[in-house]
């Protein structure tokens, strides 16, 4: 898959699912999704990490939240930071 559309595929997941972002430290971010659409997230991540394998992405259920946790060396810093802005962007335009 083409980087244009994992991105394309990033920015739908997080329009329709980010319910928080918490910047937990530079190189880890914490998105708060709907439970909902963790297979839809859980799918994209196993995606991401067979392209760029710098990633680490955990996730954890807390009620009808999950916790989506992404992790990159401080040398991909500027690639979470995107990721973070992203979600960040589509977060202050949901309704």
């Amino acid at each position: 898959m083409q980087l244009p559309d994992r991105i394309a595929q990033f920015d739908a997941l997080f329009a329709d699912a980010v319910r928080a972002v918490a910047r937990l430290e530079p190189t880890r971010l914490r998105l708060v999704v709907d439970i909902g659409y963790g297979a839809a997230a859980w799918d994209l991540a196993a995606r991401e990490s067979g392209c760029c394998s710098f990633f680490t992405f955990a996730f954890t259920r807390h009620a009808d939240r999950l916790h989506w946790e992404m992790t990159v060396p401080p040398t991909q810093k500027t690639v979470l930071d995107a990721l973070a802005a992203r979600a960040s962007a589509a977060l202050e335009q949901s309704p």
